[in-house]
């Protein structure tokens, strides 16, 4: 189990990175240009590695109609709404209202999984929601903008996209789930990206490109499968948890690359997010445990 703690430390220290590098991108490429280009770098990826290592296998319908929303909502509109929302929210703030992922995956497997909730998990929802309150507000003034909105969109899809996955793993294995919701992201975003037009910013510098390419393929083909094949095997709440850290991750990457400020009021609120956050998935998994033992 030490193992899969530490590949999930992992993969979230990259996904924490990537609040960053995703701010980087922005400036040289339009948010939509970067999604279905980063998708197809990945399905690229992923269809090399599964013909290679793994083979392909037939899917029925139920598994299909939960691969085709895993794909739309955990792939497509959350790659889209990410990269919006980096537009105009910092990486920082950004990392901050992700770290409602925890709780938002409890209660979207309570509703669906039928796991139970508790008290303590409700007080840790409050806590998290006040520092996002800290988070967002500067002074005299509460600055909740379009981008913290894009922001709060790809938290709810990334949740949604956990509990899908723990679903499809008891079907499917996780470099299945992982190209197959890929493909399916990208085949649902290249008509969008048809209809919108060419009138994107499309940067010329070299390291642009390769940051893009080279960002896509690790941080959201070779994480995203080791995250998937850890999933089932700590639990999605449990999982969910160690998302905790990308608050952190984001604050010193994005002090180290953009010599971006952490102000204090950000502090407070990070320490309420995280602890709330904490509270409420230690108890819930603490919970689920006992329940297991007992059966």
């Amino acid at each position: 189990m030490l193992r899969s703690y530490l590949l999930l430390i992992f993969c979230v220290t990259v996904w924490g990175s990537n609040f960053v590098f995703g701010n980087i991108l922005v400036q040289q490429f339009s948010p939509l240009f970067i999604a279905v280009a980063r998708l197809l770098f990945i399905s690229l990826f992923l269809l090399g590695y599964t013909w290679m290592r793994h083979r392909f296998l037939p899917m029925n319908k139920q598994e299909w109609k939960l691969l085709i929303l895993l794909g739309v909502i955990g792939v497509f509109i959350n790659q889209w709404s990410f990269y919006q929302g980096l537009e105009t929210a910092d990486p920082t703030t950004s990392a901050l209202i992700l770290a409602l992922t925890p709780i938002t995956t409890a209660l979207l497997a309570a509703l669906f999984l039928k796991e139970a909730l508790t008290p303590s998990m409700l007080v840790g929802s409050l806590m998290a929601i006040f520092g996002i309150f800290l988070v967002v507000f500067n002074g005299s003034r509460l600055e909740f903008h379009i981008g913290h909105l894009w922001i709060f969109i790809t938290m709810i899809t990334f949740a949604t996209s956990i509990v899908l996955v723990r679903l499809l793993a008891r079907r499917l294995p996780p470099i299945i789930i992982t190209v197959y919701s890929t493909l399916v992201g990208f085949g649902t975003m290249v008509p969008i990206v048809l209809a919108n037009g060419t009138g994107w910013n499309i940067s010329h510098e070299a390291w642009a490109w390769i940051l893009l390419i080279v960002t896509a393929i690790l941080m959201h083909g070779i994480v995203t499968l080791v995250w998937n094949s850890q999933l089932q095997k700590v639990g999605a709440a449990k999982a969910a948890m160690f998302s905790n850290l990308e608050p952190f991750v984001a604050m010193i990457v994005g002090y180290l690359v953009l010599g971006q400020l952490v102000t204090s009021q950000q502090m407070f609120g990070s320490v309420f997010i995280v602890g709330g956050v904490t509270l409420a998935s230690l108890t819930f998994t603490k919970r689920r445990s006992q329940r297991v033992l007992s059966q």
